[in-house]
């Protein structure tokens, strides 16, 4: 049997194609838990099977033994080949192998972007042995979409996109294997050891971003100024009113008019003024502002934001996430997306009022993505919970809102007069919500309504303070900031800049949420910038974004722009290599106080001598004395977290706390001693998640009080309890008695 061969992304865009597709019901078959799908369409003979992402990686050609650089020699593996990590593709590979060998005809159904474009390719090269393959283009899992994508297939597959995607893999990895072989290397030449370090074509440029921001807030100098603020009553409303001077920079203006003014009981309402001004509605999601926004609104980092936000468009509930645009076509059927939503309860009013509105026409941004629109909800529903839920409902009511009126805001300004001083109370409230009433929760606005003011009436004054403060450092990065700022600057695209961030996390260059560049990560780019600034020029990474860019719209060629950076890395690693030795010995002193800094909890309290150091075993995490063997003392801390000195001792027993962190849980803090009170839950996460066990009663009592030991659970795991806790705090492990079901009979 002949057929057409569809290759998809992912196995569940597999599914949802051929559901659509299929003129009855598609036939499921494979094995091994890879599977594909035979269909008919219009009587033709379709086969759709899928891809697991990346197939095929860049790897280095030849491999060498040891870390040599430069190495600008490349080929394009088996993931399952190049990674132990990828061995699981290899079945998908086969499969698709398989089946490619009685394929007519093929199409890449993968999703319509650049690295969509070359993990078609891929396939479509290595694996099917073929040069070229017809190409679906969708925005959506709809079935209609779907149907039409298939009916209008191009021809060819996206030579633009192959080459631009095929060339950024190829640059990006010989960036990233070089810099990073000749940091880690310098650091064994400079007596450190071994350290991974790494580097790439973005990643240092994003460092010195971040660093700049250090060294701004670690050079700022407070300095000090005066505000005189006013507490008062109007009919048993307070307010607060501050000197028109909002900010005194000379202590001895500010005290003369305080001075002046400190014993009024009264002031008077000099003047009145209502300003209102129209708050346009927000323009569309594209993949930024999502992230920015579900940052703001939600509390979701960018990278996690991404993957929900696949997973609501894997499962057809919204379009395609990676897009730059804040465009929303007509061609969309705003109406009949809107008619969908309407059957979901919870936004039945909102399209009620949406659908009488005469012209649906969207507030629209600037930016433009030639392959999809702006991020929107299809109108197909599904039960989500949680966070899916948050991120469904935020980008649906964000869809709502760009239909919506301007809303009326009014600004209310009071000047009041107090021995001739001015003090301004402001207030704004909503006069007409426009599109706030559609994107609900997520405004987050508050209206601040003041006292009914009246021009020439005295209000009483109960209070004039003489404050002073102090200037503040600039704020540091955000996770949704720092990809905001990339954005700007043009470096990396919107699918790999929260990557991006994260490598500096994985690498120890910057920490916790308000992102501050660790002493590793200032010390590497302060050496990088003495030794070797090349590496974090922002401007080369902007160059090559912009060549790409070119060879997507084919007015420049791969092999210019790969000559053009071997060419550049040849000088710069020559350079370097050069001075790797003294590059290598401050780096490692960078990376020794680095460690110091993250895992020194203080004196050891046996040997008194030695520190104890947070430390990672065979068998996880531990707290150890840096003088082992000599001094063997030791804690033991749980698994599934990654861990911190809180920088100060425990109140109940006096030894060193640490701060452990969690995948998407609050830090908590805790002593490392195992027998310390401290330790019994009080995280309230944790002490719900022991409510809801089963209180498992053991054929046990408690050996100080003579009541049923209970199954609890903490960050430790479970053990066991004294079920009268916190009056009997007896706690044991659970091997060390036995559960009521171990007495059953057999």
């Amino acid at each position: 049997m002949s057929y057409e061969l569809l290759i998809t992304e992912k196995p569940s865009a597999a599914q949802k194609i051929a559901t659509a597709l299929a003129d009855t019901k598609p036939t499921r078959k494979g094995d091994k838990g890879v599977y594909y799908y035979e269909l008919k369409h219009n009587k033709k003979n379709l086969i759709v099977t899928c891809a697991v992402g990346h197939l095929y990686t860049v790897a280095e050609k030849n491999k060498s033994k040891g870390w040599t650089y430069p190495v600008f020699e490349t080929e394009w593996l088996e993931s399952s080949k190049a990674n132990k990590a990828s061995a699981f593709t290899a079945k998908y590979l086969n499969t698709i192998k398989k089946l490619a060998k009685n394929a007519s005809s093929f199409i890449v159904a993968t999703d319509y972007d650049i690295e969509g474009e070359v993990i078609g390719y891929n396939v479509i090269k290595y694996a099917c042995k073929q040069k070229d393959a017809k190409r679906m283009k969708y925005s959506t899992l709809t079935k209609d979409e779907l149907i039409s994508s298939f009916e209008n297939v191009s021809k060819h597959l996206i030579w633009g996109q192959v080459h631009a995607g095929v060339t950024r893999h190829e640059l990006d990895w010989i960036y990233g294997i070089n810099l990073s072989r000749a940091l880690s290397q310098s650091i064994k030449a400079g007596g450190g050891g071994f350290k991974i370090l790494s580097s790439g074509r973005v990643q240092g440029p994003a460092l010195k971003i971040i660093v700049d921001k250090e060294k701004d807030i670690k050079a700022f100098i407070p300095t000090p100024y005066w505000q005189i603020p006013l507490e008062g009553e109007r009919v048993k409303e307070n307010f607060v009113a501050m000197h028109q001077t909002e900010k005194f920079e000379d202590q001895k203006i500010a005290k003369k008019v305080y001075d002046a003014v400190k014993n009024q009981k009264t002031a008077d309402v000099a003047n009145i003024k209502k300003n209102q001004f129209k708050q346009n509605p927000p323009t569309p999601f594209d993949l930024t502002s999502l992230q920015l926004e579900a940052h703001r609104t939600l509390g979701i980092a960018p990278k996690q934001t991404l993957d929900i936000a696949q997973k609501l468009y894997i499962d057809g509930l919204i379009s395609y996430p990676r897009t730059s645009s804040q465009k929303l076509p007509q061609s969309l059927g705003f109406k009949k997306i809107l008619e969908k939503l309407s059957k979901q309860a919870e936004f039945k009013k909102e399209t009620a009022k949406l659908l009488a509105l005469p012209a649906l026409k969207p507030n629209e941004g600037k930016k433009i993505d030639d392959a999809h629109p702006a991020i929107y909800p299809t109108g197909q529903a599904k039960k989500l919970d949680g966070r899916d839920n948050s991120m469904y409902e935020l980008i649906v009511r964000r869809f709502f809102a760009v239909f919506g009126e301007p809303a009326t805001r009014e600004t209310m300004t009071v000047t009041l007069d107090v021995k001739k001083e001015p003090f301004i109370v402001k207030g704004t409230r909503t006069i007409d919500p426009g599109w706030h009433e559609y994107y609900g929760r997520f405004v987050q606005q508050k209206d601040e309504e003041l006292p009914g003011f009246v021009e020439g009436e005295s209000v009483t004054v109960n209070k004039i303070s003489f404050d002073k403060k102090m200037t503040k450092p600039p704020n540091r990065y955000t996770a949704a900031s720092i990809i905001k700022e990339l954005e700007k600057r043009n470096l990396g695209t919107k699918a790999t800049r929260a990557q991006i961030v994260e490598n500096l996390y994985d690498r120890g260059y910057v920490n916790d949420k308000s992102i501050e560049a660790t002493e590793l990560g200032i010390k590497t780019y302060d050496i990088l910038v003495k030794y070797s600034p090349e590496i974090l020029d922002e401007k080369l990474t902007r160059h090559f974004e912009d060549e790409m860019e070119l060879i997507k719209k084919e007015k420049s060629t791969p092999t210019k722009v790969l000559d053009h950076a071997k060419e550049v890395l040849t000088k710069v690693l020559k350079d370097f290599k050069a001075k790797e030795k003294e590059i290598g010995k401050e780096l490692a002193a960078a990376n020794k106080e680095t460690i110091n800094e993250a895992t020194n909890l203080g004196k050891c309290p046996e040997c008194k001598k030695g520190d104890l150091q947070i430390r990672r075993g065979k068998f996880g995490n531990f707290v150890a004395c840096n003088k082992y063997p000599d001094c063997k003392t030791t804690y033991g801390l749980p698994g599934g977290a990654k861990f911190r000195p809180a920088k100060k001792m425990c109140e109940e027993c006096s030894l060193p706390m640490i701060v452990a962190m969690r995948a998407r849980k609050k830090p908590m803090e805790l002593c490392i001693n195992p027998k310390c009170p401290s330790r019994e839950p009080t995280d309230p996460e944790v002490l719900k998640e022991e409510r809801e066990l089963e209180k498992k009663i053991v054929e046990k009592e408690c050996p100080k009080c003579g009541e049923p030991l209970i199954v609890r659970s903490s960050l430790y795991g479970k053990f066991l309890g004294c079920s009268k806790f916190p009056k009997c705090r007896h706690t044991e492990r659970l091997q060390d008695g036995p559960l009521k079901e171990d007495f059953k009979k057999k």
